[in-house]
């Protein structure tokens, strides 16, 4: 499930904006201050964050600049009208986006979809694919679990790139053997069985969050929001 942070101190806007966003499928954290909201930005694996400019505490700007020192997240700037200074001067500084207040919901829901489709096709041509905390970095053939490095064999890489590349959709065994073995292999046909077990073993065990689920007759599927 992708996450959003939304810094705002307005929290009436705060309030509507999350129940917008629950309602689309998004998972919503708030702060209310800047000092907060870039503490949360910083600790938690945000997806996007939604930032006002005028904040207590730290204001949207500096927030944002003590953001990019560490962090590339996709950011959505929440202005004033009239603040053109303050629209340039956030997307000079790394901002993504800026809606300008008020704002009508379709119309951030629209920037919040560009955004994250802007990123994915970032991530994907810079060979980097996620689920949740799980991250594949292809180009490096690098998997890590919550910040913890993984060690998979050749196979056993293969079969999970291929899950993150179609995460959410259920594969049959049929598809990962055509695709991760090829279609000329002629070995037992449980090896796909036996190979997600192993790959399940080293991502999702010791870990509350399961990722890698049985669709009991169909097959397997790579999701985060089970």
């Amino acid at each position: 499930m992708t996450r959003i942070l939304l810094v705002e101190d307005e929290e009436k806007l705060a309030r509507f904006v999350e129940l917008e966003l629950t309602h689309e499928g998004y998972q919503v954290d708030k702060a209310f201050d800047g000092r907060n909201g870039l503490d949360m930005a910083e600790q938690g694996n945000y997806d996007m964050l939604l930032l006002d400019i005028m904040l207590p505490g730290l204001n949207g700007l500096e927030v944002l600049r003590r953001l990019r020192r560490s962090s590339q997240v996709p950011v959505i700037m929440l202005t004033a009208r009239d603040a053109v200074m303050d629209k340039v001067t956030g997307l000079d500084m790394g901002a993504d986006d800026y809606v300008t207040k008020p704002f009508s919901i379709e119309e951030l829901l629209a920037r919040i979809r560009a955004a994250l489709r802007k990123q994915g096709a970032q991530k994907k041509e810079d060979g980097l694919l996620s689920c949740a905390d799980l991250s594949v970095d292809v180009s490096r053939h690098r998997v890590t679990r919550g910040g913890k490095e993984i060690e998979l064999t050749g196979r056993e890489f293969a079969l999970l790139q291929y899950f993150i590349e179609n995460k959410t959709l259920v594969l049959t065994r049929d598809q990962l053997l055509e695709k991760v073995w090829g279609y000329e292999y002629l070995g037992e046909t449980n090896v796909v069985d036996v190979y997600v077990r192993y790959l399940r073993g080293k991502i999702d065990d010791g870990f509350e969050q399961k990722l890698l689920h049985t669709v009991r007759g169909v097959g397997y599927v790579l999701r985060d929001d089970a």
